[in-house]
């Protein structure tokens, strides 16, 4: 199955990316990269069951609205993309192996085989580009302002993976700056959760593009925050992380800052 579309997304398609609370004065800036399940009309859903894209393969699920929860209570800026991690992964580097999955953990992407590389031009173009550009203008806005910006990168991992169970509650995930990661890591753990420290994942140049390219890269505070699904399913446990978070994340920043 291969699709050659002229262009990604019709005109009364949601776009690709979209901002909460866009005033907001805390200097997090949160950013959920799989937030969204949609696919444009025109890769018909990529071949795939509408079962399908409600499951892990597609997107971080409960992310969306533990973002949202979150963005209220720290009076944070939320960027949240809207379209489905199969479409295009906006947390892999563009050409990445994993950017444009032909299969998802044990799951084939009939819409994903034999690409060529207009498709895939296609698909970074309207669904990648805006995503991280918009990123962008936060970012310098804040510069121009001489406001503070913190990046929060929030993600959610599956409570098993090909069969094996994952027992942590939480993971803070980093590379080249521990520093708001860990001190998160050990607030969480204070209160008697079991937290991965890189794991079950971790943030690398190949596998991630977030946090290298607008956290490291700038030399801004950041962290990856990953959620157990099953802890996020519920619009009640949503809420009740994004008070978690928005308590703790104040208070891993200020240790940094007096530090």
């Amino acid at each position: 199955m291969r699709i050659l579309p002229k262009g990604l997304l019709a005109a009364d398609e949601p776009p690709p990316v979209t901002v909460h609370n866009a005033g907001g004065s805390s200097p997090f800036l949160l950013i959920a990269d799989h937030a969204g399940n949609l696919i444009p009309r025109s890769l018909r859903r990529l071949g795939l069951q509408p079962a399908e894209l409600e499951q892990h393969i597609a997107w971080d699920i409960g992310i969306a609205g533990l973002a949202r929860y979150l963005a209220h209570e720290l009076d944070a800026v939320l960027i949240r993309q809207n379209y489905s991690r199969l479409v295009v992964d906006c947390n892999r580097p563009p050409g990445a192996p994993t950017s444009i999955p032909e299969i998802s953990e044990l799951t084939p992407i009939p819409g994903n085989v034999g690409l060529g590389e207009r498709d895939k031009a296609i698909r970074i173009r309207e669904i990648f580009m805006p995503y991280h550009e918009r990123i962008e203008e936060e970012l310098k806005r804040r510069r121009r302002l001489d406001r503070p910006a913190v990046v929060i990168a929030l993600h959610s991992f599956t409570p098993t993976f090909k069969g094996v169970a994952r027992p942590w509650h939480a993971a803070l995930l980093y590379n080249r700056d521990p520093r708001l990661a860990r001190r998160l890591l050990a607030l969480l753990r204070e209160e008697g959760l079991t937290v991965g420290d890189n794991e079950p994942y971790f943030v690398s140049d190949a596998t991630d593009y977030t946090i290298p390219v607008h956290g490291e890269r700038r030399g801004l505070l950041h962290a990856l925050i990953e959620i157990r699904q099953d802890l996020v399913a519920s619009d009640r446990n949503q809420h009740g992380w994004a008070i978690r978070l928005a308590r703790l994340l104040p208070q891993a920043h200020a240790a940094i800052a007096a530090s």
